[in-house]
């Protein structure tokens, strides 16, 4: 009996005893079984393909093109650095534990990986609040739009969503310090603050306290901003609609993205709080709907504002057209669409044709070509 209370004595005190550096952790993610495991990498793969994919296709063609240096395509760019910002954050070392089984993460990168996902999940509603800021000048104030939406006001505002968002994540990460952990398995798919912190040795009030502070404080104040916007522009553009109608289709198709990207976002977060009110769902259910949050929005937002932006539509295919015919040289006379398709037809397989839309694309490249590069001539000359 003795030896018995002794024994439960000495593991209570281990249990407290706090570890020392180097922690390693170990990240619990999804109990499948091992003959399902490249079946899932693979579905994991083929998402963070996508996500890559749309986001990196979009941020290049915005970059490379002169023409899309506009306030709301830069937004955009901004956004789908974000996207894979959240989608780098879960999708590889997911792969990795279900491909490999690895569990395990150090102290320092399980500390980058919740501090990337709270940063994105911060950062992307920050975005879409100066967004939502931007529309309403653009529909609101037409005329003064360019005079009050300037190079370095635009700037100012995409490095203003980014700062706010890092800022009070770095609060919320210096609670971490001198933080005594007691336990290494985290509960999760990721690493997040809270999943650090329930490994603690003593209560840690302020980071609860603070950490649902800045929860409410930011959906609240950028959801009343966003919503605030978004009437104005929907009363301004009836009112407009009533003597024309293209103005107000015009300012329906410049917002509809934007107002669609927010509440799937909200709807993902929705349902990742949502899950761990239900004590009922399987635990592999509540880790799938915590991670759709990282992995929808990646996916969904470049596809939304490709199909809806027409400009950024015929810029992406014109970019890909381009880099599916790298060899492509125009010659010193203009040939007809029909004489075009042809020649490409002829150069990379004869059993190959481009569409009139391809051929148009490339002709509509070279027209902005031709004139720099006389300008370049007269200047050698």
């Amino acid at each position: 009996m003795i030896w018995r209370a002794v024994l439960l004595w000495m593991e209570n005190q281990t249990m407290v005893i706090p570890l020392k550096q180097p922690i390693v952790f170990q990240l619990e993610g999804f109990d499948v079984q091992p003959a399902n495991g490249p079946f899932l990498f693979l579905l994991a793969l083929l998402a963070y393909i996508v996500a890559l994919l749309g986001n990196g296709v979009v941020i290049c063609v915005i970059m490379t093109d002169k023409n899309l240096y506009r306030p709301m395509f830069v937004m955009i760019c901004h956004l789908m650095v974000c996207d894979l910002l959240g989608a780098t954050m879960v999708l590889p070392r997911l792969m990795m534990d279900l491909l490999m089984g690895l569990k395990k993460i150090a102290y320092i990168p399980a500390i980058a990986q919740a501090f990337c996902a709270h940063t994105y999940g911060t950062t992307m509603v920050t975005l879409l609040t100066v967004m939502a800021y931007d529309r309403y000048i653009a529909v609101c104030e037409p005329l003064r739009y360019h005079s009050i939406m300037t190079s370095a006001r635009l700037h100012s505002c995409c490095a203003l969503a980014w700062i706010v968002a890092l800022l009070l994540i770095v609060v919320l990460f210096s609670f971490h310090m001198n933080v005594p952990l007691c336990g290494r398995v985290i509960q999760h798919v990721y690493c997040s603050n809270r999943g650090i912190l329930n490994l603690a040795c003593t209560p840690t009030p302020a980071n609860n306290i603070y950490g649902l502070t800045i929860t409410w404080t930011v959906s609240t104040v950028t959801f009343i901003f966003i919503a605030f916007s978004y009437i104005r522009i929907l009363s301004v553009s009836l009112k407009q609609g009533r003597t024309n109608s293209s103005l107000r289709s015009k300012a329906f198709q410049t917002c509809a993205p934007h107002i669609v990207v927010y509440v799937l976002f909200q709807i993902a977060a929705l349902i990742l709080i949502l899950s761990y009110r239900f004590p009922s769902l399987s635990q592999n259910i509540k880790k799938f709907l915590s991670i759709l949050v990282y992995i929808i929005p990646p996916i969904i937002n470049p596809i939304i504002y490709g199909l809806v932006s027409k400009d950024l539509r015929m810029k992406c295919f014109c970019w890909l057209i381009q880099t599916m015919f790298p060899s492509f040289h125009w010659s010193g006379s203009q040939p007809s669409v029909k004489q075009l398709g042809g020649k490409i037809s002829n150069s990379k397989s004869e059993t190959m044709s481009l569409s009139q839309k391809s051929v148009e694309c490339l002709l509509q490249s070279r027209d902005e070509v031709l004139p720099q590069v006389q300008d370049n001539k007269e200047n050698i000359q």
